[in-house]
């Protein structure tokens, strides 16, 4: 019988998963989300795909809130960045779909380096405020940019043809994003297992003490700053050509929130809990405006008319929630659960 769980080589510390169950419900997962399009009806499927692209951003803010503990506000500056720097690169330079996609990692990256300078120096509010006036400053210059940017009417996408496959249905749109997901949560899971995620995770937790350990704070803070911004960018071009159409008004500063409540419920600095806090966070909505359906009258009224509001104090009492009860997150709750199920009946 075994007593416990013992790593006896360093391959064996930093190895996605040992578990043939988990290697098992992943692949069965992943047949699952491969056939989805043949099994959901057009309303789900067009949820799941808002579901993937979520999670990429998502991904981008738990490499530099989770992991380097660098809290950020104005995410949404870096997404509408990779959506403008899409359409543009498509629409205004005649670049090809492929080259507009890595555009739109490039140029957040790029920004992020120098949004990342002041995170040198500052910690906390002043951090966060610093990168909300970073998203007031994106807005501004998108409004000021004529036609080049579109100003306030913005910039119509059509779905491309990107690497051979035409994205136009919305069965391809999602594979295409399923596909991009699948890439970005593999290069999260990796850099968080690697020599460079466990820097990020030293000085979340002590980065004095991670300075003394040789832990160069000026490199990883900027480079998690990169990584982060390429991240959210890849998204914001998705999430544009979902939309259709780019523009300040498709990116309001509740995404910032949303985002934010994604990494906060789902639990913080863990890839896990990204995914399911975005699985989390996104339904909400829907499931609250199910309800008021349900229950007509003034209430289903509401909802039409005050969406946004509605969502903002979703996500509020959603944070406030785990925050108080569980601040692990939806993670936590989950490790609650496998573990009781694996030492049943021992435990009991």
């Amino acid at each position: 019988m075994r007593s416990g769980y013992f790593k006896e080589r360093y391959s064996e510390l930093i190895v996605l998963t040992d578990s043939p169950a988990v290697k098992a419900w992943t692949a069965a997962l992943a047949v699952a989300l491969v056939v989805a399009p043949w099994l959901l009806s057009s309303y789900m499927l067009s949820h799941v795909t808002l579901i993937l692209f979520t999670l990429i951003g998502v991904l981008g803010l738990m490499v530099l809130t989770g992991f380097t503990g660098l809290i950020s506000l104005g995410h949404v500056g870096f997404l509408m960045l990779g959506a403008y720097a899409y359409a543009i690169g498509v629409t205004r330079l005649g670049l090809p779909p492929e080259l507009a996609l890595l555009l739109s990692a490039i140029v957040p990256a790029v920004c992020g380096l120098v949004v990342g300078v002041p995170s040198l120096r500052l910690h906390g509010l002043y951090l966060a405020i610093t990168t909300l006036a970073f998203s007031h400053i994106v807005s501004a210059a998108i409004l000021a940019g004529g036609k080049f940017t579109g100003a306030g009417k913005g910039i119509s996408i059509p779905r491309p043809t990107m690497l051979g496959m035409d994205l136009s249905s919305d069965r391809a749109f999602y594979w295409f994003c399923l596909g991009m997901c699948v890439l970005a949560l593999a290069v999260t899971l990796n850099i968080r297992r690697s020599y460079f995620g466990r820097a990020l995770v030293a000085i979340r937790d002590n980065d004095i003490a991670a300075r003394t350990m040789g832990v160069n704070l000026v490199r990883f803070k900027l480079i998690a700053f990169i990584v982060s911004a390429a991240l959210t960018g890849v998204a914001g071009s998705l999430m544009g050509m979902y939309l259709g159409i780019v523009s300040v008004e498709g990116f309001p500063f509740l995404l910032s929130i949303e985002a934010l409540a994604i990494v906060i419920v789902g639990g913080l600095g863990s890839v896990l809990g990204a995914v399911f806090g975005a699985i989390f966070i996104v339904t909400l909505p829907e499931v609250f405006a199910s309800f008021m359906s349900a229950v007509g009258g003034r209430l289903q009224e509401t909802m039409t008319s005050s969406a946004h509001e509605i969502k903002s104090v979703l996500y509020g009492l959603a944070i406030i929630a785990f925050l108080r009860f569980d601040p692990r997150g939806l993670r936590g709750i989950w490790h609650d659960i496998r573990h009781a199920w694996v030492n049943w009946p021992q435990r009991y």
